[in-house]
């Protein structure tokens, strides 16, 4: 299979605006995402294409989108390496809310007094640095020390970092769900690692629709780390699945998309108990009413 990657350096308002326009369609990438450069500042939108990237259309979109053409790019990209893991080698690890995140190279002793999880860079989204990660993990400690949930599901779970923070915690079962069945597989072998295989159940959905999420609804504690867009369109789900009482920590949140994402939560019966911000990035703490 010919895959092709096309870019486009942004403002990050733009790169994000691209991204939603571009996930919400079915016809023009595989997957659509922005990041910062760190040394330049830049940020830069990314689709990668399973077959050559139909420019007309992408200018379209980014003029309906952005009010103008893009100067996008392509390049072919090589299957046989892993780019997402080659370019994560060698991360330091993460400490956030009382978790050590780290990944098989690390050699170094584990911190005392902290929850360790081994999570390698994979083909999935989760290996603890980004601030959506960390805001996640802080929310979990803080709410672990002051409550037990029984009923936990983590929705994108990506690497199942966040389920496998609970886990370790907690015991007991946890549902996690991803609509990439490559994530679906990393979690299982990222559970089976940190040793909480039993405890996480990994299945394929998107958003809400699958039986096994209505089966063990209601939840005492909802987690999901994926983009302000989804996260709006699924707050009546939400409300549904979540117990009266009931914990829920987004995030994938920019700092400007908050007020948005908390303004659905409410209509959804939900009411806001923290917002944390970790740079451009918020993870927000809602209870059910």
């Amino acid at each position: 299979m010919s895959v092709d990657q096309l870019s486009a350096t942004l403002t990050k308002e733009q790169a994000y605006a691209l991204v939603d326009a571009v996930m919400e369609r079915d016809d023009l990438a595989l997957t659509a995402s922005a990041h910062e450069i760190e040394e330049t500042g830049e940020w830069v939108f990314e689709a990668t294409c399973d077959s050559p990237p139909n420019i007309d259309a992408f200018n379209e979109l980014a003029s309906q989108v952005l009010g103008g053409a893009v100067d996008f790019s392509v390049e072919e990209i090589d299957m046989e390496i892993n780019w997402v893991a080659k370019s994560l080698e060698g991360l330091a690890p993460v400490i956030a809310g009382g978790f050590y995140v780290y990944g098989s190279h690390e050699t170094g002793p584990i911190p005392e007094g902290l929850t360790p999880m081994k999570i390698d860079a994979a083909q999935a989204f989760g290996t603890g640095h980004h601030e959506t990660t960390t805001g996640c993990l802080e929310a979990i400690e803080m709410l672990l020390a002051k409550t037990t949930p029984k009923t936990v599901i983590d929705i994108g779970t990506g690497t199942g970092v966040l389920a496998i923070a609970v886990a370790k915690r907690l015991g007991g079962k946890i549902l996690a769900t991803d609509i990439d069945p490559i994530a679906v597989t990393t979690t299982i072998e990222n559970a089976q690692e940190n040793g909480v295989g039993e405890n996480i159940d990994s299945i394929e959905a998107t958003g809400l629709d699958h039986p096994e999420i209505a089966a063990r609804a209601p939840y005492d504690l909802i987690v999901a780390n994926i983009l302000a867009g989804p996260l709006t369109e699924l707050a009546p789900g939400m409300g549904g699945i979540a117990q009266s009482g009931g914990t829920a920590i987004l995030s994938g949140i920019l700092n400007t998309q908050a007020d948005g994402v908390i303004a659905a939560y409410e209509l959804a019966g939900f009411r806001l108990v923290d917002h944390l911000k970790r740079k451009d990035w918020t993870t927000l703490v809602l209870e059910k009413r």
